[in-house]
């Protein structure tokens, strides 16, 4: 259960109490919004030189093609919606769970497609998703915590 585990220096709890709420604001936030820069890049060719240099939506289904992903204009659309509305939802905190749940599943196949390159993130491999994937994961079985958009507008964690 959080919040349970006894603290090294007891002493510090008012400061964890007050941290604990924004880091985990602070962390939905990151996992969130580094999405767009990634769909950014995938989908209209900026920051080029940085990785997978495709730049249109039909280049991005061309590969998902090659990848044995059909009908390829679907699992596109579904990319493009978690990497630019999934994304920032989940960094505002805003529907979170769902939004959670779907950078959840497009980050285990990112693992699942980038398994055969290794872990490092520089050789294309696991380390990048992997870590986006457990970040995901915490806010899909959390909610979007005491600084959200959930907690602000629909009164609960959603």
């Amino acid at each position: 259960m959080p919040g349970t585990a006894p603290l090294v220096i007891p002493q510090l709890a008012p400061l964890y109490a007050v941290l604990a709420p924004a880091t985990e604001a602070l962390l939905r936030a990151v996992v969130g919004i580094a999405l767009v820069p990634h769909g950014l890049r995938l989908f209209y060719g900026w920051f080029p030189g940085t990785g997978v240099d495709l730049g249109s939506f039909a280049a991005f289904c061309a590969m998902l093609d090659r990848s044995g992903y059909r009908p390829t204009w679907i699992w596109g659309a579904l990319v493009y919606l978690t990497e630019f509305v999934g994304g920032p939802l989940l960094a505002l905190g805003l529907f979170t769970r769902p939004a959670a749940l779907a950078v959840s599943v497009l980050m285990c196949l990112s693992v699942v497609e980038h398994v055969r390159d290794g872990y490092f993130w520089n050789r294309q491999g696991i380390e990048y998703p992997a870590m986006w994937t457990a970040g995901a994961l915490y806010f899909l079985a959390n909610g979007g915590g005491p600084i959200s958009l959930d907690r602000l507008v629909l009164g609960f964690a959603f």
